[in-house]
């Protein structure tokens, strides 16, 4: 792969300029690392790890459409693989979407599932706490918004139920794994 993390933050930044979706890139790329330690995998696979973290949606902003070729993430993918990109990371990307149909096989590509969704979630209850802050979060804080179907609308609780499933991690373990991962990004939240 030979693909550095400088590469990667780049092409994030080349076709991605909402703040908050680089915040959720930097929130994924650290669940990814998280997960990658805790699974003990080695450290040239842990990079892959993250950088298929990063990079995950890094073409959602400038093509939100799910529609193929030109759409998130059909046209990542393509880019990815144009750019030298290892066919395990684009398969791990494309696997994140349920509407691509690919299957999520890799250990890789289950936890970028699991992680993608949760970590929203994580940061949205962390935003209305009044310290704003993801250091005095705790999982049951998490597990009671998730039960508040107007809470955060947009993150996917089913999505959400499977991932950790498929990851194999009960989910209330599974967000205080992620809390524990979200908290080592610097100006992920406020507080």
């Amino acid at each position: 792969m030979n693909k550095s993390r400088d590469e990667a933050f780049a092409l994030l930044s080349e076709y991605t300029k909402s703040e908050s979706l680089i915040k959720h890139a930097l929130a994924v790329e650290a669940g990814m690392r998280w997960y990658a330690a805790h699974f003990n995998i080695p450290a040239a696979e842990a990079e892959k790890w993250g950088l298929t973290g990063l990079l995950h949606d890094f073409d959602y902003e400038a093509h939100p459409d799910p529609t193929p070729p030109e759409g998130h993430p059909f046209f990542g993918n393509r880019l990815l693989g144009e750019l030298g990109y290892s066919d395990d990371i684009r398969e791990a990307i494309m696997g994140h979407a349920l509407y691509t149909g690919v299957p999520r096989t890799s250990q890789m590509a289950k936890a970028l599932f699991a992680v993608d969704e949760l970590s929203g979630l994580i940061v949205a209850s962390a935003l209305v706490r009044p310290d704003k802050s993801l250091k005095t979060l705790e999982a049951s804080s998490v597990v009671k918004k998730m039960k508040d179907k107007g809470f955060a609308r947009g993150c996917n609780r089913e999505d959400i139920k499977l991932g950790a499933e498929e990851l194999g991690v009960e989910l209330p373990q599974h967000i205080s794994n992620l809390i524990t991962a979200l908290r080592e990004v610097p100006g992920l939240t406020p507080g």
